[in-house]
């Protein structure tokens, strides 16, 4: 299993730490966010196959983060919750979540049920590893075949503006900067780099916004950077 990432989700760090040592003796990568707030974060930025959620915690807890997630993704969710927690347990499941595990856990279950919901996850073709079609809004991009189309129309474009447009579509409604932008395509630091992806963002709205002055998909976040529309 160790194509697959895991993210832990617990403001008890001993909690964290605790499950990412049995998830990396099965060959699973782990990443860790102390609350929802944080979760949400670091799925915007990384690609995640299962999540293990602790209900109990500050800022945004286990349920109104299910929800959120539910939103948007359909990677498995396992909650954690205590024995006195029933009520969070039968919610959790009616806003989303795949599985549940009570605290104190037995490491051999959690693991078990770990590997059963990214099983079921690959079976039932949701892998979000293996999909590699991404839709937004008309504007699609397959990573297989290197395509982009606006509405079932190819568009051409050169492996440069490809690569950006892949970036951006990949974490649809993040923020990039400019100089972030140019070091993840280009490969290399940014030295006044701000004419050259100005221009490529220039030529990529030409070729996939209907009216380029005022795009519907790619958008400048003034002062800050580009996005790709969700």
């Amino acid at each position: 299993m160790s194509q697959f990432n895991v993210l832990v989700v617990d403001d008890e760090k001993e909690i964290r730490d605790a499950i990412e040592i049995y998830l990396k003796n099965e060959g699973i990568t782990v990443m860790k966010a102390h609350d929802g707030i944080e979760a949400l974060e670091k799925l915007e930025e990384n690609t995640v196959h299962l999540i293990i959620l602790d209900v109990m915690m500050p800022r945004l807890d286990g349920i109104s983060t299910t929800f959120k997630i539910r939103e948007q993704k359909n990677i498995p969710i396992i909650i954690l919750s205590a024995k006195s927690e029933d009520t969070d347990k039968i919610l959790g499941l009616q806003v989303g979540a795949d599985d549940y595990v009570t605290k104190p856990f037995n490491p051999l279950e959690l693991i078990a049920r770990v590997k059963s919901q990214l099983r079921r996850y690959v079976t039932l073709g949701t892998y979000e590893g293996k999909d590699t079609k991404i839709d937004l809004n008309g504007l699609t991009l397959d990573k297989e075949a290197k395509e982009v189309a606006i509405h079932g129309e190819a568009v051409k474009l050169t492996p440069i503006e490809y690569k950006i447009v892949e970036l951006l579509m990949s974490h649809a409604g993040r923020v990039f900067s400019i100089s972030e932008i140019y070091e993840r395509v280009w490969r290399e630091p940014c030295y006044n780099a701000e004419n050259t992806v100005a221009v490529h963002i220039r030529k990529i709205r030409e070729k996939i916004e209907i009216d380029p002055k005022n795009p519907r998909h790619l958008k400048v976040v003034w002062g800050i950077g580009y996005k790709m529309e969700k």
